[in-house]
């Protein structure tokens, strides 16, 4: 057993113990409201998920979504807040916030198939709207001003937050680097000003990120009693336009005067994009001159971290490469074609996170172009990195993705949210036939059956020796590429995929559980049983 084997995977969350769990995110579960949200659905996900033997939820990132984002959960307003749009109506009417005559009509727009996040965003304004209104019916002034007190002391970024949720109400959601300058120099004086004048819209984003975070807590207590765990996502980079930058504009490269990035963050020209992708994120003073900025940055990322470990019992980094080293574009370049790779903070930067926060369970995305530095730092850690199978076909035998090279500190893919479900990648036109058809070999399959190629995934998936296979939901189901989450490089028509209640099976689990059982997959608890 070679050393990197050898290692404790995930710092003990993942052990050489087989596991598998699912990847799908709360929006796309069912409900009647438009979007999958934080109350039944998921609940009865987490009791699927028991069902049928999985280990593990894996969800994307539980930040706020914005239109002017392309509603991705990668480009948010906040690293720290969560998704109002995922709080449930129904447990806002079991915890007495409203009653059910209160709850506007559903508008024609909602889907079982689709968000449609216009619709559902203004008819979750209205539904808050009222719970705010109960809320302060219920507590007098004194009453509500201990409990915003010890609300903000226990979540820290939660002032900032709200008060740039509330500015951007006050400039008609104008980028915070377009504000008067004493605001957005984050002036100590014009922020107290602003607490003041703006306090009822401040403190109304403040109950409602308490109402998320209570129900968070709640399902992932449901999760816990079930022997699941969730799998967060930690995407490296946070947006320009975003309570953290704005707070915190000494540890970003930035132009003092304007605002704006000098440089910012993509990757390359790879297997997604041929320009590369200019992502348009700040990037981080790594290499600053000044002890004050890194050491603020460290402190910054360890609050990062402690945050999502709260509600999360794994941290999947998205683009951990980019610690390793980073690609760097001047801010003024239309594409991120000519950029250069610059050092990140490696080993050192994650050496001063555990002494801070001990032992951290992560899964390092370690896609794309990937050097063997990025291969020693993951390896150093003892992180699992992430194997795709749909990334595995190209007629090559050393090829890292194929089932009999993986090693068993890694996670297997079928896919991810970024790529082609598996049933979609087989009938694209833009994939070699030769692809598909060593993909049919590697399965000892000889037809052309399309109907069965996303069970020929997961069955490599499964059999492989990584210690933990996850499966996107709709390769599970063998849905195709109408069903995909994310076209990386498009700027709509994205994150809007929906699982409708009825493909959510009993049969479904007890197929899934057999399988895992075939693969010896099973929780050790039910396996000694089963």
């Amino acid at each position: 057993m070679t050393e990197q084997n050898s290692k404790s995977s995930l710092s003990g969350r993942i052990s050489e113990v087989r596991t598998s769990g699912i990847l799908l995110h709360i929006s796309s579960l069912p409900s009647q409201y438009g979007i999958g949200d934080l109350g039944l659905g998921s609940h009865a996900f987490i009791d699927f998920l028991a069902r049928s033997g999985q280990s593990y939820w894996q969800v994307l990132p539980l930040v706020p979504v914005s239109p002017a984002f392309g509603n991705s959960p990668y480009m948010s307003g906040s690293a720290f807040a969560g998704n109002t749009l995922l709080i449930s109506p129904d447990l806002l009417i079991r915890d007495g916030w409203l009653r059910q005559e209160e709850l506007p009509s559903l508008p024609a727009e909602f889907s079982e198939y689709l968000v449609h996040f216009e619709a559902v965003a203004a008819w979750k304004e209205q539904v808050l709207a009222r719970a705010w209104q109960s809320f302060q019916n219920k507590n007098d002034g004194v009453q509500q001003e201990t409990f915003f007190n010890e609300l903000t002391n226990r979540l820290p970024w939660l002032r900032n937050y709200s008060l740039f949720t509330a500015l951007k109400q006050q400039f008609n959601q104008q980028g915070w680097f377009d504000w008067p300058e004493e605001l957005r120099q984050h002036q100590p004086e014009a922020i107290e000003a602003a607490e003041q004048e703006f306090q009822q819209n401040i403190r109304r984003c403040q109950f409602e990120q308490y109402l998320f975070f209570q129900q968070w807590q709640e399902l992932h207590r449901h999760a816990a009693a079930n022997r699941v765990q969730i799998i967060g996502d930690l995407p490296i980079y946070v947006a320009l336009d975003s309570a953290d930058v704005w707070a915190d504009q000494d540890i970003f490269m930035l132009s003092p005067k304007t605002g704006h990035p000098t440089h910012v963050a993509g990757v390359p020209p790879d297997y997604f994009s041929k320009t590369g992708q200019l992502w348009g994120n700040p990037l981080y003073r790594w290499h600053s001159r000044t002890a004050e900025v890194k050491q603020r940055l460290l402190d910054w990322w360890e609050e990062r971290l402690r945050a999502i470990l709260s509600v999360v019992d794994v941290i999947r980094i998205d683009h951990f490469r980019g610690f390793e080293a980073y690609w760097s574009v001047a801010a003024k370049e239309e594409t991120a074609m000519n950029g250069s790779w610059q050092k990140g903070p490696g080993l050192r930067f994650f050496k001063e996170m555990e002494k801070r926060l001990g032992s951290l369970p992560v899964i390092a995305e370690d896609l794309g172009v990937i050097t063997q530095e990025v291969e020693a730092l993951r390896d150093d850690l003892g992180f699992p990195g992430m194997k795709i199978l749909l990334f595995a076909f190209d007629g090559k035998s050393d090829n890292a993705y194929l089932p009999q090279n993986m090693i068993t500190n890694c996670v297997v893919y079928t896919g991810t949210h970024d790529n082609d479900t598996a049933v979609g990648w087989y009938l694209s036109g833009e994939v070699a036939a030769s692809a598909k058809q060593q993909a049919k070999h590697c399965a000892n399959r000889s037809d052309d059956d399309t109907s069965r190629f996303h069970e020929d995934m997961i069955y490599l998936a499964q059999s492989s020796v990584a210690a933990l296979c996850l499966l996107p939901m709709q390769d599970v189901l063998g849905f195709g590429n109408d069903c995909r989450m994310n076209t990386p490089g498009t700027a709509s028509g994205n994150w809007r995929w929906r699982c409708a209640s009825r493909f959510i099976t009993d049969a479904l689990a007890e197929q899934l559980r057999q399988s895992t059982i075939l693969f010896g997959r099973l929780p050790a608890t039910e396996a000694a049983i089963s």
